[in-house]
């Protein structure tokens, strides 16, 4: 195990009944590094992060942190923090209240804890005012100080979520786990909110563990990303690496903000010179654009004006659909007309067309 790994996961399996949710996943995460989990819903992403958490154990392997196994431990006795998409904030108690139960739970006992009787009990003074400085001190790297004496209920998306990363964040805990936290958000927030997030990260040095669904998410955030499909672990490393070599069709097809076109032999389209074989080629739709003397031509069917790039939904003469991006002030043709497309030929990637994965150039035949 590499001395900078704070938590690993080998060749864990989860079964529920005969339903295989994780397949002998291999899966380390670095001291200080904010990780993505990035897959479909029912790929396997959110019970890897709730083993990671204590709250689920595997069916099968090893759950590493610092070089322990853990698997049979409970979350609290892993002191790992969680952060849930819902929040899981209890209506009842005030944003200090929230924040402050996990040192409440930690530092006052049960009679301590009682509103009003509980501060006879023998050192819960002390505690009570180490508790206050605690929150105070979090509470203000949020900007939740005004908010401490408010409910849940009166409270913005935004703002619940930032008593959530309160809660989880004044534990101190070895890494943070966050089980999709922007997904009730709006697009503003999101953004805003993710921004607030890299920030924490810095700002605690401590791992970030990222469940999402949203590749543009995982690609801003992450500086590695697990991309899952089915189960398994289909491709992990840092957002260029999976923009740049995807290791297979798959991964190709999830990550990028517009989705790859993948050209089959059997497709027709005729446009690189060199010899493909039967190589299913993709290129990605800013890697093709309108270029008068391009080497692909497709007839135009839709434009779609974002600003700064227009996305262009073509078709080629053999019936494929193709997807090209142009620049914002680029003079759209009528719909039918045929766009000749720049191709950069050194932004091709190629697959196998049986097991998907990627083929280097050199060995395309």
């Amino acid at each position: 195990m590499n001395s900078e790994t704070v938590l690993e996961l080998r060749e864990v399996t989860r079964r529920f009944g005969t339903q295989t949710v994780l397949d002998a996943i291999d899966v380390a995460v670095r001291e200080g590094s904010f990780t993505a989990l990035l897959g479909a819903s029912g790929c396997g992403k959110s019970t890897t992060l709730r083993i990671m958490a204590g709250l689920d154990r595997p069916t099968k392997g090893k759950v590493l942190l610092n070089g322990t196994d853990v698997a049979d431990r409970t979350a609290h006795e892993r002191n790992v923090a969680m952060v849930f998409q819902s929040y899981a904030l209890y209506p009842h108690l005030t944003v200090f209240q929230n924040i402050a139960l996990p040192l409440t739970m930690r530092h006052l006992g049960a009679f301590g804890r009682l509103p009003f009787a509980g501060r006879l009990a023998p050192g819960t003074t002390d505690a009570r005012d180490l508790i206050r400085r605690k929150v105070a001190v979090t509470a203000e790297s949020l900007g939740l100080s005004d908010l401490l004496h408010r409910k849940p209920n009166s409270l913005s998306g935004g703002q619940k979520q930032r008593v959530a990363l309160g809660r989880a964040l004044v534990r101190d805990p070895v890494m943070f786990l966050l089980d999709e936290p922007l997904s009730n958000l709006d697009a503003r927030l999101r953004v805003k909110m993710r921004g607030e997030l890299i920030s924490l990260h810095k700002r605690t040095g401590r791992a970030f563990v990222y469940v999402t669904h949203d590749q543009a998410e995982a690609m801003a955030m992450a500086d590695q990303i697990i991309v899952m499909i089915a189960g398994k672990v289909a491709q992990a490393g840092t957002p260029r690496d999976l923009y740049d070599r995807p290791a297979s069709r798959d991964v190709a097809a999830f990550v990028g903000t517009n989705a790859i076109n993948l050209i089959a032999p059997e497709d027709g389209p005729s446009f690189f010179e060199g010899n493909t074989g039967d190589a299913v080629i993709g290129i990605r739709p800013e890697h093709l654009s309108p270029a008068n003397d391009g080497a692909l031509g497709a007839r135009l069917e839709t434009a779609e004006f974002l600003g700064s790039e227009t996305i262009l939904g073509l078709r080629t003469d053999q019936g494929k659909e193709i997807v090209a991006i142009a620049p914002g002030d680029y003079s759209v043709p009528a719909p039918g007309s045929e766009i000749r497309l720049g191709v950069a030929a050194d932004r091709l990637h190629f697959f196998d067309p049986a097991s998907g994965k990627r083929l280097e150039r050199e060995h395309v035949r």
